[in-house]
């Protein structure tokens, strides 16, 4: 009886080294890389904010928020930018849902005309208020016959933040309503609901998200407005005189006094920011976990 073969070892392979650590060595020079990127962008865009708020002693600070023109500007401010808001939000939210949900001829150069005061430099949409709305303007001869005088009064100001924060909700919203699916409001459509239901009750709630996000951008565009305010409505102490009128009145005259109402606008426009993403968050929570209950409410015609 032959002896059992043995089963033929398998060939050596070559011999295996230590790994190449050049993938590691690139993804670190990488990592630091975006590292730095990211750093030095932080740094530019905090090194002002930093040194505004450091300026002065937090008690000085606040000492130059309690003078008269300073509580004149925060009125001004506040009251002019909640009726401008309040505008845009009634005209702009059915304006953008038009535009969004519906193709027309002449649909591009519609949205065109509504970004275009995004890019228009503020001083020249001031001198296109004067000249469309002042007392020797376009419309300024017809307004004077019904005895209004729009430039240089509060009315003046609400139209410049209208006219330059306004299209920053129109364009946020076109989005926000575009990415609405088309199917859910046809559905909605189905069952019963009109067309103004359908915008108040699938449409709204399913964009609240991005309407928003360009409603707190608006918001604080329109309280940081300047160059538009200051041709076209002027900058008078407690009538047109808003918060970034005051810091360019006051920057020769009480440098200390402007820095506080500089720092005051970047904690407000902080505020608006960080309060729209937590709302946003909170209504993306809630329409998501409600859309199964749409359906039911959607159903009467409207």
């Amino acid at each position: 009886m032959s002896p059992a073969a043995e089963p033929p070892s398998a060939p050596a392979g070559p011999a295996r080294g230590p790994r190449p650590r050049r993938p590691v060595l690139a993804r670190a020079a990488l990592v630091a890389a975006g590292a730095l990127v990211i750093a030095v962008v932080l740094a530019f865009l905090l090194l002002p904010i930093i040194a505004l708020v450091t300026y002065q002693p937090l008690s000085e600070l606040f000492g130059g928020l309690d003078a008269q023109v300073t509580i004149d500007a925060i009125t001004v401010s506040l009251k002019t930018n909640a009726v401008a808001f309040g505008i845009t939000i009634l005209l702009g939210t059915p304006f953008a849902y038009i535009l969004a949900r519906h193709q027309f001829p002449g649909r591009t150069v519609v949205i065109t005309l509504v970004e275009l005061p995004l890019v228009m430099p503020p001083a020249v949409a001031g001198l296109g208020l004067l000249a469309a709305f002042g007392r020797l303007g376009l419309l300024g001869s017809g307004l004077q016959v019904l005895g209004i005088d729009l430039a240089f009064t509060q009315a003046a100001v609400v139209l410049a933040i209208l006219f330059v924060a306004g299209p920053f909700y129109l364009r946020g919203a076109i989005g926000a309503f575009e990415a609405v699916d088309q199917d859910v409001l046809d559905v909605a459509g189905t069952l019963g609901a009109g067309p103004i239901r359908r915008m108040l009750r699938v449409g709204v709630p399913l964009a609240s998200a991005g309407l928003g996000a360009a409603a707190g951008v608006s918001f604080a565009r329109g309280m940081g407005e300047f160059g538009a305010t200051i041709l076209f409505a002027g900058s008078f102490q407690g009538v047109t005189q808003t918060l970034p009128l005051a810091v360019y009145d006051l920057f020769d005259a009480n440098l200390d006094q402007a820095v506080a109402i500089g720092v005051l606008l970047l904690f407000v426009s902080a505020a608006i920011l960080l309060a729209s993403k937590l709302i946003l968050r909170s209504w993306t929570n809630w329409t998501s976990t409600s859309s199964s209950r749409g359906a039911g409410s959607i159903s009467a015609p409207g």
